[in-house]
């Protein structure tokens, strides 16, 4: 095969682009700090990273309705705490009120009392979470107490949010039918208020005594709703964790798949370099010589 200057000059040109090209690459590795700045870079490690930030992302979901459900629940222990609190002082109240030493005026003063007591349990009752009422079930738009009768507007529907894989979800809420005893659509708390103020302004001092234990059975109740709501939140403490834990994984498998390990990368590309400045010396002793040269 005859082989020609023009074959010797574009084989060379073909090996001095490939040689710009490998320094195209470490620079840009360089610089991007990222071993694959394009798809054809690593077709699978380009698979595997969009893998990775699908889980990711999906991971990030998961932490936003944690700490979503986490307020949620916090809002709620808080609101069962103070209903616990106006249901103690509720019951010292009627301690106090069935003393038979009492005045007819006394009476009346702590049944004053007791009805600023029920007012203040409804609008608890009537807390909202981001414009939604916690104690009202699916019905997070009616407010479920007012303190003109003693029915609750709300319904019994739980409300569940995804916590993590495989559809694991928790309910976050509680309905106020069960935290305000309701029964046939009306609160037996709120009654029991009522029936206690009654009392009391009556100078019934019996009829005062024999609420105390509808207090007790209220305020019990109360005890063991929050108690549940106070479980789930230290779940989702744990359920935190561990997506915290899962995105710190994904986050460094991401950087073992994707990062450029720079010691290597400045090495290459030294050794580049020093190729292409060899190729460069070398080109120019192919192309130099021509026919006025050899004239000479």
């Amino acid at each position: 095969m005859r082989v020609t200057n023009n074959m010797l000059i574009m084989n060379f040109m073909n090996d001095y682009n490939n040689n710009l090209e490998r320094m195209q690459k470490d620079q840009d590795m360089l610089a991007s700090g990222k071993r694959i700045n394009k798809p054809s870079d690593d077709p699978v490690a380009v698979a595997n990273s969009l893998r990775i930030r699908t889980d990711m992302s999906r991971n990030d979901a998961y932490t936003k309705n944690v700490d979503d459900a986490k307020s949620w629940l916090d809002l709620t222990d808080s609101s069962l705490g103070q209903i616990g609190d106006l249901l103690q002082r509720t019951r010292d109240l009627a301690v106090q009120g069935s003393n038979g030493t009492l005045t007819q005026t006394d009476m009346q003063n702590i049944a004053a009392e007791i009805d600023q007591l029920k007012k203040q349990m409804i609008q608890v009752g009537n807390t909202q979470y981001n414009g939604r009422y916690i104690f009202a079930g699916f019905k997070t738009d009616t407010q479920p107490f007012n303190e003109t009768s003693n029915t609750y507007s709300g319904d019994n529907g739980t409300i569940k949010f995804e916590v993590g894989a495989g559809g694991n979800k928790m309910q976050i809420n509680v309905t106020g039918d069960k935290v305000f005893d309701v029964s046939s659509g009306t609160s037996q708390l709120l009654n029991m208020m009522d029936n206690l103020k009654n009392a009391l302004n009556s100078g019934d001092h019996q009829a005062v005594s024999n609420t105390i234990a509808d207090i007790d059975k209220e305020l019990e109740n109360v005890l063991s709703i929050r108690a549940d709501a106070g479980a789930k939140s230290n779940r989702l403490d744990l359920t935190k964790n561990r997506l915290q834990s899962d995105n710190y994984n994904f986050t460094t498998l991401l950087s073992k798949n994707e990062d450029a390990d720079m010691a290597q990368v400045i090495t290459n590309l030294k050794m580049d370099e020093n190729v292409y400045r060899a190729s460069l010396a070398a080109g120019a002793r192919i192309i130099e010589p021509s026919l006025i040269d050899f004239l000479k």
